[in-house]
C-alpha cells in the first residue's frame, strides 16, 4: 500500500514536472522565436537597407546620366523651339502692340463719339426749344406775314428774277380804304404785270399737329382747309387784274410751305379747281420758281431780241461807213496816181531843161562831186489799186 502512494505521489510529480516542462518548453520556444523574429527582422532589414541604399545609389547613377542627357536634348530642343516660336513670338508681340493701339484708339472714337452724341443731346435740345420758339412766333399774325414775305422774295431771287426781270415788293394803288397793296408784282415783258400775294394760314395746322387725338386731328386740319379756301375768296374780290393793268386775269396766291398746301388738299381735293374759277392760282414755292423761271426766260427771249436788233442796226451802220470809206479811197488812189504823172512831167522837164546844162558844167570841171540821175516814177509799178463795184452775179 505504501508502495502505491509512492508510486501516485511520483506520478504527480512526474506530471506535474511534465507540465511544468511542457510549458517551460513552450515558453522558451516562443522566447526563442521572439527573439529569433526579432534576429530575423533586424537582419531583414538590414538587408533590405543594404538593397535600398544600393538601389538608390544605381537609381540615382542613372538619374544622373538620364537628367545630363536629357538636359542637353531639352537644351538643343529648346534652342530649336526658340529659333522656331521666335517668328509666332514676334508676330504675337506685334499683334500685342497693334491690339494695344486699336484699344487706345477705339478708346479715344468711342470718347469722341460719346462727346459727338452728347453734343447732338445739346443741339437736339436746343433746337427743341428753338422750335418751340419759333412756333410760338409762328402763332402772331404780323410774324407769319413777315415770314411769308422773305420766303417769297427768296423764291423770286432764286428764279433769277434780280436779274432777268424787274419785280416789285408792296405796291400801293390806290388810297384810303380801297387801296390794294399785294406782296409782289412781277413785271412781264410787254409791260404786263403778275401779282402775287402770300398768304400763311398756320394756325390750325399748328393746332392740328398739337391734337391730342386723331378726331381733333382731322377737325382741326378741316379748318386749315377752310382758311385756305377763305384766303381764296378774299383775293378774288380784290380784282388786282383791274387795278394793275394790263395783267393776265388771274392772281397768284403763295403758300410758303409745301406741307400747307398738301395739308390743305387732303381736306378739299377741289381747292385748285375753285381757285382757277375766281381767277386765283395756288402756288407753293416749287410751283412759284417754276412760274417765274418762265419769266424768266421771256425775259432773256426778249433781251435777245433786242440785242440782234442792236446788232443788226449797228452793221448797217458799219456797212455804210465801209462804203463811204471805199469810195474816199477809191478817190485817193486816182490822185496818187495824178500827183505820180505830174511828177514824171516836172522830172522830163527838169532832165531837158536843167540837167543837161549842168553836167556840161561837170564834164568842164566845175563841180567836185559827180551829179546823180533824178529816177522817174514808173506808173504801172506805182498804180493804185481801185475798189471795183461787184457785178450782178457776184452779189
Amino acid at each position: 500500500m505504501t508502495d502505491m502512494l509512492v508510486t501516485l505521489e511520483n506520478l504527480g510529480f512526474l506530471g506535474v514536472g511534465f507540465v511544468l516542462g511542457v510549458v517551460g518548453c513552450a515558453l522558451l520556444v516562443r522566447i526563442t522565436g521572439a527573439m529569433a523574429a526579432t534576429r530575423m527582422k533586424q537582419v531583414s532589414d538590414q538587408a533590405l537597407y543594404q538593397h535600398a541604399n544600393r538601389f538608390m545609389e544605381m537609381a540615382d547613377r542613372y538619374f544622373k546620366g538620364y537628367v545630363r542627357e536629357a538636359k542637353k536634348d531639352f537644351s538643343i530642343q529648346g534652342q530649336a523651339l526658340r529659333q522656331t516660336m521666335d517668328p509666332v513670338r514676334q508676330a504675337m508681340d506685334q499683334y500685342e502692340t497693334r491690339l494695344r493701339a486699336m484699344e487706345a484708339s477705339r478708346e479715344r472714337t468711342n470718347g469722341a463719339v460719346f462727346e459727338q452724341l452728347a453734343q447732338m443731346g445739346r443741339v437736339q435740345h436746343q433746337l427743341h426749344l428753338e422750335t418751340g420758339n419759333l412756333v410760338k412766333a409762328l402763332r402772331l399774325p404780323h410774324v407769319r406775314g413777315r415770314w411769308g414775305e422773305i420766303t417769297l422774295r427768296k423764291v423770286a431771287e432764286l428764279a433769277g428774277m434780280a436779274r432777268y426781270c424787274d419785280f416789285q415788293e408792296q405796291p400801293v394803288k390806290g388810297a384810303g380804304k380801297g387801296a390794294l397793296r399785294p406782296d409782289m408784282v412781277v413785271t412781264l415783258p410787254s409791260n404786263r404785270r403778275i401779282v402775287v400775294d402770300a398768304k400763311v394760314p398756320l394756325m390750325a395746322y399748328l393746332d392740328a399737329l398739337e391734337a391730342d387725338n386723331e378726331e381733333e386731328k382731322q377737325a382741326r386740319m378741316a379748318d386749315h382747309a377752310r382758311q385756305v379756301a377763305v384766303h381764296i375768296n378774299q383775293l378774288a374780290s380784290k380784282n388786282y387784274a383791274a387795278a394793275f393793268s394790263p395783267s393776265p386775269e388771274f392772281v397768284v396766291l403763295f403758300i410758303p410751305g409745301e406741307n400747307f398746301f398738301s395739308a390743305a388738299l387732303s381736306q378739299q381735293p377741289t381747292l385748285i379747281e375753285q381757285g382757277v374759277e375766281k381767277g386765283v392760282i395756288l402756288a407753293t414755292p416749287t410751283t412759284l420758281i417754276a412760274l417765274l423761271k418762265s419769266v424768266s426766260y421771256a425775259w432773256q427771249q426778249k433781251e435777245g431780241i433786242e440785242n440782234a436788233e442792236k446788232i443788226r442796226t449797228a452793221g448797217m451802220t458799219l456797212y455804210r461807213r465801209l462804203c463811204a470809206m471805199a469810195e474816199s479811197m477809191n478817190r485817193l488812189g486816182k490822185d496818187i496816181d495824178t500827183c505820180a504823172a505830174s511828177f514824171n512831167r516836172a522830172v522830163n522837164v527838169m532832165e531837158k531843161k536843167v540837167m543837161l546844162p549842168a553836167r556840161e558844167l561837170e564834164c568842164l570841171g566845175v563841180a567836185s562831186r559827180k551829179m546823180p540821175d533824178i529816177s522817174s516814177i514808173d506808173p504801172p509799178d506805182t498804180g493804185t489799186r481801185v475798189f471795183k463795184e461787184r457785178s450782178d452775179r457776184e452779189k
